[in-house]
């Protein structure tokens, strides 16, 4: 039997509806450094990783080395805090289902640190579609390509070639590239469309247009 479409989902803003939570952390960690509360818009207009380059975009400089780990650890406690109030995004426990359902594999891959995501997700009982659920490991603010190549090592059933990541940011399709696979990207999370199109590949409103793109590249 042959190697089948397999989706390689984000968590972040894709499967899980955080947007409230990030902003509320990222203006937490900007009211250490004395800066500007930023809005929902500003936010989807500028993020980007390496995050200290999007602190950059906003403070006209880098931040120093003390500073980011001043910023990355409020960001964290304030985000662990607040994520209870979140939710799956709409839809997405169903498409999860029906796609599993249809025989196809699917994973998970998050910039999140792994020994948090990993109960989150457990919690919305959601895990068993996943054929791998994988979080960050090492330092945060990075890019996600290298932690892609390590994912899809581990599932050794998956052809890369009929790989399609779903994501809400640039960071997703640069690493669905670094691997030899392809992307969907949703405007429902950090990126704005205008961001998300400079990237070259499909931009969906919806995580079921994601899904059917998704099917159709993979076919």
């Amino acid at each position: 039997m042959g190697k089948s479409a397999h989706i390689v989902w984000d968590w972040n803003g894709t499967l899980f509806h955080d947007n409230d939570a990030i902003i509320g952390a990222t203006n937490a960690a900007f009211v250490e450094l004395g800066l500007e509360p930023i809005t929902l818009e500003r936010y989807r207009a500028l993020y980007c990783v390496p995050v200290p380059k999007f602190y950059e975009r906003l403070m006209g400089r880098l931040p120093t080395d003390a500073e980011w780990e001043v910023m990355d650890d409020v960001f964290h406690r304030y985000y662990a805090e607040h994520r209870v109030r979140c939710a799956l995004t709409d839809g997405a426990a169903e498409l999860l289902g029906q796609w599993r359902s249809a025989g196809r594999s699917q994973s998970l891959l998050s910039m999140y640190v792994h020994e948090e995501l990993v109960p989150l997700v457990r919690g919305f009982g959601i895990e068993p579609h996943f054929l791998r659920v994988d979080g960050r490991t090492g330092p945060s603010g990075g890019s996600k390509a290298e932690h892609m190549v390590r994912h899809l090592q581990a599932l050794a059933a998956v052809d890369p070639q009929r790989t399609v990541v779903i994501g809400d940011a640039a960071d997703d399709a640069v690493a669905a590239l670094h691997v030899g696979a392809r992307a969907v990207l949703y405007t429902g999370g950090s990126h704005g469309r205008a961001s998300l199109e400079e990237v070259g590949v499909p931009v969906v409103d919806t995580l079921e247009e994601a899904v059917e793109v998704a099917e159709a590249m993979a076919a």
